[in-house]
């Protein structure tokens, strides 16, 4: 957590544990972008389908709600918000997911809404 901040988002509160312990979180904080990433890895790894996913055009509401700690345990949800063929690409579907992110006690601690574009098999196949 704190290599990661010191290399990506350098932040007192992410990299120098003397400043973030006077900051305003009383101590180190994960980056957000350190908890996506995290997140990501699950995402990959247990959601998207390695034989269908093709592509992400992008995401939104990503909300950082809550600090993640060193020593937190996370855990993802990931809800189907819609899924539907491409009109104009009927060999793709589109799925758009909510990934929430909570951690130990099961406060949320992350919030992102993704747009998926996956392989389909044929109509009747």
């Amino acid at each position: 957590m704190l290599e990661f901040g010191r290399r990506f988002d350098p932040q007192p509160f992410h990299a120098d544990p003397v400043a973030a312990a006077a900051g305003p979180f009383g101590g180190l904080i994960a980056s957000g972008w350190h908890t996506a990433a995290l997140m990501m890895r699950l995402f990959v790894r247990h959601y998207i389908s390695s034989v269908a996913s093709l592509a992400s055009p992008g995401g939104e509401a990503l909300q950082w709600l809550r600090p993640v700690r060193g020593g937190d345990v996370l855990h993802v949800v990931i809800t189907v918000v819609d899924a539907r063929r491409s009109k104009s690409k009927p060999d793709r579907g589109i799925v758009v997911s909510q990934i929430d992110v909570s951690n130990q006690g099961g406060e949320p601690v992350m919030g992102f809404r993704v747009t998926n574009v996956i392989a389909c098999r044929a109509p009747g196949a």
